[in-house]
């Protein structure tokens, strides 16, 4: 486990967590230091509990307007994807359709072919 020293608020804290983890807690917990400074330009000294609380209600928010993004996202990709695979089959059912008119008119184009040059039809 390693161990790394975060300050919040001009506060040190000693913390852990997992190894290689260490430049990532120290970016949260800068983070998570502006807010606090945000609501203390905003609030002046009101107290480190409640200047801890409201900027962990703030990320709370942010947190939960992400969800919400997140959630409106998927529900978007599964609408897109039901779609592309709506065309998918679509495009597959009219490929069919122009091979199947093709050969048709292949085979037209050979028996009128067969005609003109006076080769005897078969019964295909």
């Amino acid at each position: 486990m390693a161990q790394v020293t975060v300050t919040i608020d001009g506060k040190s804290y000693r913390m852990a967590c997992d190894e290689g983890q260490e430049e990532h807690l120290i970016d949260l917990a800068q983070r998570l230091d502006r807010y606090v400074m945000h609501l203390k330009g905003a609030f002046g000294e009101i107290g480190d509990h409640r200047l801890s609380v409201m900027a962990g209600i703030m990320v709370m928010d942010e947190l939960v307007e992400l969800q919400k993004r997140v959630r409106g996202m998927e529900g978007e990709i599964a609408t897109l994807r039901k779609t592309r695979d709506e065309a998918l089959v679509k495009a597959d059912r009219n490929d069919s359709t122009v091979t199947g008119v093709l050969v048709e008119l292949a085979e037209r184009i050979e028996a009128l072919s067969d005609k003109l040059a006076g080769k005897p039809q078969s019964s295909a």
